[in-house]
């Protein structure tokens, strides 16, 4: 019986989306927000809605990749090494920011609405961070001799796990986190660290046959 994910992919996925999970973004710096603002128990409630945007963003996916993959399995290709090409790219910006000690502050900023659960969710369905991934970094992993539906379910449950993780982290130890990031030298190492590891999986990405 055939696995309904590639193991080498999948675990490349997993490298990759755990770098991107911890990386600092709209829906990371509304967790330490959340959490600031209302507690660690209402900043949970946060990622959860959070999280349900993204399995919204996954089912898109299921059915525009899947036909993609169908139709145009050439268009897919050159998709996934323009994907490749972008996490190259989000490396190399990454990478630059730390070794010139460009890398910007995480400042917390965000107007709290009367429900945690439907503002992580409004935050993450209109997160930019959330467009390029579904339409840059997701199709590269995706195996085009597989079904296309069992991959992205697969993709799916590694996503939520790894952003429940990060995000929760974000959330309950929120105002830490932040110090952490106003500090220049922390900036510089996690934008450095980031950077490397992201280029590592672009170039196993663009290798890939």
């Amino acid at each position: 019986m055939s696995l309904p994910v590639d193991p080498h992919l999948y675990g490349l996925f997993l490298g990759v989306m755990a770098v991107m999970a911890i990386t600092p973004g709209p829906a990371n710096v509304f967790a330490i927000a959340s959490g600031v603002h209302r507690g660690p128990r209402a900043a949970l409630v946060t990622v959860a809605g959070m999280n349900a945007a993204t399995l919204v963003w996954f089912a898109a996916a299921a059915l525009g990749l899947a036909a993609l993959v169908q139709a145009f399995p050439l268009a897919f290709r050159l998709l996934s090494i323009a994907g490749g090409l972008y996490v190259a790219w989000l490396g190399l910006k990454s990478l630059w920011a730390g070794v010139t000690g460009a890398a910007s502050a995480t400042h917390v900023a965000a107007r709290m609405g009367p429900s945690p659960f439907l503002d992580g969710f409004a935050v993450q369905i209109a997160n930019p961070k959330a467009v390029l991934f579904f339409t840059a970094v997701l199709p590269p992993f995706i195996d085009p001799a597989r079904p296309a539906p069992a991959q992205l379910g697969a993709f799916a449950a590694a996503t939520i796990v790894l952003d429940v993780i990060a995000m929760s982290a974000y959330a309950v130890a929120g105002a830490a986190l932040t110090r952490g990031f106003a500090r220049p030298a922390f900036r510089r190492w996690f934008s450095v660290c980031v950077g490397v590891l992201l280029l590592a999986a672009a170039l196993l990405i663009l290798l890939r046959r």
